[in-house]
């Protein structure tokens, strides 16, 4: 896999760091079995002392995907848009710092509150709010804990079709 211009990779012992024009992302891999090597702008995964096995190669395939989204993001960044849906009662969303508020879904006087984790900005216009970062893992957890957050349980799917989804 060749690197883009402007993007750097260094390495620890498990540990994958990648540097770019938006940032720096770090990885832990906790595989004995799978080198990683650096020359120049060049990164080659491949296998330590070990035959080619079915679950090696999937490991590696996953490794090198890591890699390629860690370098994506430092580069771009992700961006993942989501959808506020009401019916029944008028829902506001508002973050604050770490935090994200859902205030007033279904009518709960308590607004039900979701963490963002790492690096991740939420942003939030009328009832679009857009989950941006350079970690795509972290972008993809914060995205769905605030789904996840207004998911109705115990109700009817066709009737209560309230909360958040994606755009």
């Amino acid at each position: 896999m060749q690197l883009p211009q402007g993007v750097s990779i260094s390495l620890e012992p498990g540990l994958i760091k990648v540097s770019g024009p938006k940032g720096e992302v770090q990885k832990k891999f906790d595989v004995k079995t799978i080198g990683v090597k650096v020359d120049g702008t060049e990164v080659t995964v491949s296998t330590v002392g070990k035959k080619l096995t079915k679950p090696l190669k999937a490991a590696l395939g996953a490794v090198e995907s890591h890699i390629r989204n860690m370098v994506h993001g430092v580069q771009h960044g992700y961006d993942v848009k989501l959808a506020l849906v009401y019916s029944h009662f008028p829902v506001t969303v508002e973050s604050k710092g770490e935090t994200v508020l859902i205030k007033n879904f279904l009518g709960e006087k308590t607004p039900r509150v979701v963490k963002v984790k790492g690096k991740v900005k939420v942003s939030i216009a009328g009832q679009e709010i857009t989950v941006s970062g350079i970690n795509k893992e972290e972008v993809g957890q914060v995205a769905s804990s605030l789904i996840e957050a207004t998911d109705v349980g115990h109700r009817d799917e066709r009737v209560f079709q309230d909360g958040i989804y994606y755009a």
